[in-house]
């Protein structure tokens, strides 16, 4: 820890880092594939993929080119099923309610910034209750660009009246860290969360690499 850093804020990113959506996005994948007539595809395949998005999670599981049209209708499909199936088997991963717990007895704020649509983050965070704990939720629409670029952290940032140099930002993926270090924050990989076989985590400039939740507390 560096002497001269003043933890004020602790940020986390959504899905594959604060909670564990595989379950129920990729279980409403296979609905709409089903429906459709092609093939479900197993967790493990389609589970590094859940931080990049719905479309992107289609297209990893279906081998070959299909229509523009089709691929909508699979989006609508799996989109439709997930926002009312949101959080059947969603959970906190391991340690992070702990970790929230200790924050809040510190008086340290949290929040979360996702590119996840505010039209899917709500619910899910309200089910949890954490919509009346957090001090941000920043959405991939709440602002006009979503991860990397850094202005949904910015605008966290505004809204729980903190400096971005003294905020962490934690998360799964490339565009996670990118965004943080735009911003100027310490940033945090979820080596936990939905990485893929080829990512270099290492590699990508942040200030730790973390396996469990539980590490945060060397921050906190």
């Amino acid at each position: 820890m560096h002497p001269d850093f003043s933890l004020d804020c602790m940020l986390f990113d959504l899905d594959g880092t604060l909670l564990d959506t595989a379950p129920d996005l990729i279980s409403s994948l296979n609905y709409a594939l089903k429906h459709e007539g092609f093939n479900p595809v197993p967790v493990a395949t389609i589970k590094p993929y859940v931080s990049y998005g719905a479309v992107v999670m289609i297209k990893q599981s279906i081998t070959d080119a299909i229509p523009v049209n089709q691929q909508n209708k699979l989006l609508t499909l799996m989109l439709d099923h997930y926002e009312t199936n949101i959080a059947i088997d969603t959970d906190y991963f391991s340690g992070i309610p702990a970790v929230l717990e200790k924050l809040e007895r510190k008086k340290i704020k949290w929040g979360i910034v996702t590119n996840k649509r505010s039209r899917f983050t709500n619910p899910l965070v309200s089910s949890f209750g954490l919509d009346l704990r957090a001090d941000c939720i920043i959405s991939g629409d709440s602002t006009a660009h979503p991860k990397p670029n850094p202005l949904p952290l910015l605008t966290a940032c505004k809204q729980s009246d903190v400096l971005p140099q003294n905020c962490i930002y934690i998360g799964d993926a490339l565009h996670d860290i990118e965004a943080g270090k735009q911003a100027r924050m310490r940033t945090i990989v979820a080596t936990y969360g939905y990485l893929k076989s080829d990512d270099q985590p290492d590699t990508w400039g942040a200030d730790a690499l973390i396996n469990h939740p539980d590490e945060l507390n060397y921050w906190i």
